[in-house]
């Protein structure tokens, strides 16, 4: 446990500066990652009264999954003290991701439901005049989203994953505590702590690109140890000179409130899209 908090201060320091007044708040889902997030910034930062930390949990609507999940993060908030914030898909999209999933056609649904979370939670952070949005993304999923990335040629998008320095107006820049944590050592970390969470699989995520990605890492990490690490250090190193290489773009604000590139965001694109399907002929 000592070993976990160590590097989670280690990254929150080399993140983030903060200062009197900020508010962190933390993007938890109820899974073992986020909860854990949640508690070590808690554990860290609790005692600082000049910084505020607040939770926030999207509702993405679907049945048998979600619900469970919101009353463990619920309570858990309710014993730690910490100021609880929901948001909802059905409210701010007219769509659950329950009534999206049989009509995304040749999507996803992780591609309807990932761009929906990162807008919900963007605005609920903006909403409380939140600093900085924490996520509880561990050292494999950021393993893997960079290899994503690569793997397409999206230099943008590389440049764009957190923890985020450039900062553009209406986006609230994104820390990673978790960051250089393994997953099995912060799976290890919640049942050593007596860390409540659920560990409930979602019903779409069988079809997300990214369990490919998963398999992929983890049979090189198997083979080499250290690959994880490897693939992070080499983005830390390439980033500085992608970043100088690259503008930061130009941002508009789309009808709902959020930043976008183009008139509308994608958010509210992907919203038109369902609208129509789920409404039918």
């Amino acid at each position: 446990m000592k070993y976990v908090e160590k590097r989670v201060k280690k990254e929150i320091r080399r993140q983030v500066n903060l200062l009197s007044g900020d508010i962190i708040g933390v993007a938890v889902s109820g899974g073992k990652d986020s909860m854990v997030t949640l508690y070590l910034l808690h554990r860290i930062l609790g005692e600082r009264r000049d910084i505020e930390i607040q939770c926030i949990t999207v509702d993405e609507g679907i049945d048998g999954y979600r619900p469970e999940s919101i009353e463990i993060v619920k309570k858990f908030c309710a014993d730690l003290g910490i100021k609880y914030n929901q948001a909802s898909f059905a409210e701010m999209f007219g769509v659950t991701m329950d009534e999206a999933a049989p009509v995304s056609g040749d999507s996803s649904p992780c591609t309807y439901c990932g761009v929906f979370r990162r807008n919900a939670m963007n605005d609920a952070a903006r909403k409380m005049g939140a600093t900085y949005l924490a996520t509880g993304l561990n050292l494999d999923d950021t393993a893997q989203s960079i290899m994503m990335n690569f793997t397409r040629g999206d230099v943008e998008r590389l440049i764009r994953l957190g923890p985020h320095k450039r900062i553009q107006p209406g986006l609230i820049p994104r820390i990673q505590p978790l960051r250089m944590v393994p997953e099995k050592e912060s799976l290890l970390y919640a049942i050593a702590a007596g860390i409540p969470y659920h560990d409930g699989t979602c019903p779409y995520s069988d079809e997300a690109l990214r369990n490919q990605f998963r398999n992929v890492i983890d049979e090189l990490e198997t083979r080499s140890p250290g690959t994880r690490h490897s693939i992070i250090s080499s983005y830390d190193q390439m980033l500085p000179m992608l970043t100088a290489a690259s503008k930061p773009a130009k941002l508009k604000k789309c009808a709902c409130g959020e930043p976008t590139i183009g008139e509308q965001c994608k958010a509210c694109e992907l919203r038109g899209v369902l609208s129509e399907r789920v409404k039918g002929p």
